[in-house]
């Protein structure tokens, strides 16, 4: 997300770098073992489920590659349907289309960017599947209110968590509440190994199947742990596995989890605390979370009054040496959208949440002048 900034500009995201990277890279590279399922692989996993709460952790190359591995632990098939929110990324409607499967698109509330629980009602029809959805920025989505909906009718929730490691609803952890959930350990994300990611699988019987999966469609797994003589080919699947150079970044950021967390929610703060007078007179909302629930501080937004607003914001910060930046494209107005999916109702909500959003940098490495460069940039604007 830096692209080609200057050297004195504050970038919008730059990846952390853990103190422990290096040595655990040395590592692999002088032992024999480099490609996946190795200590490093065991160790990040480990990490993972205690930061997470998830009984169960199968790393990925990618949140695109766990997503389509939920989709086929889900047994999609041609003519179901998977009702998901349009302002996400791509991968989760792709995953659906690679089975055959058709992404039913639903508004948001605005207030959060994360799916409306009534328009999630609205949707369901005998051919839906499972609905996805995605907690925007970290900040959780009203888990009772879709629950109410998917569970009465025998829907999979499936918790594309790639914003919300380590949030909180209520007593429960994000990834938590569905029958699976996805992590994305993209260099932009709060935790990181420049691409990757995971699957968390809240049911016994699924993850032994998910094991399979990913590693081919074999029982390669059993077979590394003594409970068979030989690994054969048994399911579907694909290469899902991460390398254990991946795993071995991976194991010293999740190992620097508080640190990083603690990090990110210094910048949040800040700009929570310094823009709000601004934001009251200029007609412009600023991200909030509610009290009661436990935000992972990935984001921090603005919402303008409007699409012209958004474009000079961002054209203003430039000139000031802050790179902000916008947000998704409504999958449902995209071309794949609307080829390969269907829109509950016409989306008026995510589409003026789009064109009016501005991303400001935050990143764990900001550094207090850096954020009130950011903070006094903001202020100087007037519509």
């Amino acid at each position: 997300m830096s692209g080609s900034a200057g050297p004195d500009e504050v970038v919008f995201s730059r990846p952390y770098r853990a103190s422990g990277e290096l040595a655990n890279l040395e590592a692999v590279l002088r032992s024999d073992h480099s490609h996946g399922d190795g200590d490093f692989t065991r160790s990040a996993t480990r990490r993972l489920r205690a930061v997470s709460g998830a009984p169960h952790a199968l790393l990925t190359t990618s949140c695109t590659h766990a997503l389509e591995m939920a989709g086929l632990l889900l047994g999609l098939r041609p003519g179901d349907e998977v009702v998901l929110p349009s302002f996400t990324f791509p991968s989760a409607a792709t995953a659906v289309v690679a089975r055959g499967a058709v992404p039913v698109f639903v508004d948001i509330d605005p207030l959060t960017g994360n799916i409306d629980p009534n328009q999630v009602a609205e949707a369901l029809t005998p051919r839906t599947r499972a609905v996805t959805v995605m907690h925007y920025g970290g900040v959780p989505v009203d888990l009772d209110a879709v629950l109410a909906v998917t569970e009465p009718a025998g829907v999979a929730l499936v918790e594309d968590n790639a914003h919300g490691l380590g949030g909180r609803y209520g007593d429960r952890m994000l990834g938590g509440a569905g029958v699976m959930a996805t992590q994305s350990f993209h260099d932009t994300k709060n935790v990181h190994c420049g691409e990757g990611g995971a699957l968390l699988v809240n049911d016994d019987v699924l993850f032994r199947r998910a094991e399979i999966l990913r590693e081919k469609g074999t029982d390669r797994a059993r077979f590394l742990r003594g409970e068979v003589d030989k690994y054969t080919w048994q399911d579907q699947g694909s290469s899902y596995l991460p390398s254990e150079l991946n795993a071995a970044v991976l194991d010293a950021q999740l190992a620097e989890f508080d640190t990083i967390q603690a990090a990110r929610h210094r910048v949040w703060n800040a700009y929570a605390a310094a823009l709000g007078e601004w934001a009251d007179a200029h007609g412009v909302r600023l991200m909030s979370s509610d009290p009661g629930l436990q935000h992972t501080a990935h984001l921090f937004y603005l919402v303008m009054p409007d699409h012209e607003g958004q474009q000079a914001l961002i054209a203003h910060l430039r000139t000031h040496g802050v790179r902000a930046t916008f947000h998704y494209v409504p999958l449902d107005t995209s071309p794949a959208g609307e080829h390969f999916g269907r829109r509950l109702t016409q989306l008026d909500r995510t589409a003026q949440f789009s064109r009016r959003l501005v991303r400001l940098p935050l990143w764990a490495g900001l550094a207090d002048a850096q954020v009130e460069r950011v903070i006094a940039g903001v202020l100087s604007y007037r519509p």
